[in-house]
């Protein structure tokens, strides 16, 4: 690589840190959202709803090809999110 290229890619690397900060922010949000949610679900069969994920994932595809991301990208980080947001509320859950 060229001595400019190393140059360049530093400074997008640069760029891609503010980014992921900027993601964990929004992470910490969806967290503290979905922590509230687990609040109001009474029984642990009501942590997976796949009407709500299939709904999810379908509107993610529209919004991603709409913004001209690739849709295959999105849908396995929204799909490892919810996944991983699963086991949070069963590792959580407690029964009232």
């Amino acid at each position: 690589m060229s001595p400019k290229n190393k140059i360049k890619l530093n400074i997008l690397r640069r760029k891609l840190d503010f980014v992921d900060n900027d993601l964990l922010k929004v992470l910490k949000k969806r967290s503290n959202l979905v922590n509230e949610v687990l609040k109001l679900k009474k029984y642990k069969s009501e942590i997976v709803d796949k009407k709500r994920i299939n709904f999810i994932l379908k509107k993610i595809k529209k919004k991603s090809l709409q913004n001209k991301i690739d849709p295959k990208i999105t849908n396995r980080i929204w799909k490892n999110m919810i996944w991983s947001y699963i086991d949070f509320e069963r590792r959580n859950f407690k029964k009232k």
